[in-house]
């Protein structure tokens, strides 16, 4: 089945405009930062959903949009996930399950084993990617370009979060096999990133970093 159009919604600017628009949006995610320390405070439920459907306006191949957002406020899930985590996480660092030079990447950051913005956090959101999809008839749907579509989604929602005044990290404990098992979801999604949500504690810091330059990262052909 086809899908129907519609004229796009599209409203020309200036150069100017755009200019300005661009520095706007450029300024407002350089300060954008990775926080490891939040605050206990809630964030309404609101927010949350709001950030979830800009995830959800991502591209994706043939628009299957292959991702689930599991929003958890619970306290007794967050507990259970942090313990899950941090068992992960020390195999990582003291069990020799990581590599020398990963550790040695990781050690300017301060990071170890030990991750209690896990229950901090008002929220935690795992995001998982779906490999494959059902039709209403109970077949398998194939679906394309799945880390792709995910990863353009997870990046419109952390765009969405610091647009309102939120912090989040990309948490990624490896393996994470029991967020799947913890959230009770099905075998055709698979852990992709978990995000704590919130606001950064009082007094919260974040190490100094350099971004790498626009010459450091593009190439320009004319």
């Amino acid at each position: 089945m086809d899908w129907p159009h519609t004229p796009l919604d599209y409203s020309p600017r200036t150069d100017a405009e755009m200019a300005a628009a661009a520095a706007a949006f450029e300024a407002a995610m350089e300060s954008r930062r990775s926080v490891r320390e939040f605050s206990d405070q809630p964030v309404p439920r609101t927010l949350i959903e709001s950030a979830i459907r800009t995830a959800s306006s991502a591209p994706s191949g043939a628009h299957m949009q292959p991702w689930t957002f599991v929003a958890v406020q619970n306290a007794g899930i967050k507990r259970t996930i942090r313990q899950a985590a941090e068992q992960e996480e020390f195999q990582s660092y003291e069990g020799g399950r990581m590599p020398e030079e990963w550790r040695e990447a990781l050690a300017p950051l301060g990071t170890d084993w030990n991750k209690p913005f896990l229950e901090t956090a008002p929220w935690l959101v795992a995001v998982f990617a779906q490999s494959y999809g059902h039709r209403e008839d109970g077949s398998r749907k194939t679906h394309y370009y799945v880390r792709e579509s995910v990863g353009i989604a997870c990046g419109f929602f952390i765009s969405a979060l610091h647009q309102m005044g939120l912090v989040t990290l990309t948490h990624t404990p490896s393996p994470m096999g029991f967020l799947g098992e913890v959230l009770g979801r099905p075998a055709n999604e698979k852990a992709f990133i978990l995000f704590p949500v919130g606001y950064p504690a009082q007094g919260a810091t974040v190490p100094v970093l350099r971004r790498k330059s626009l010459d450091e990262v593009a190439v320009f052909l004319t």
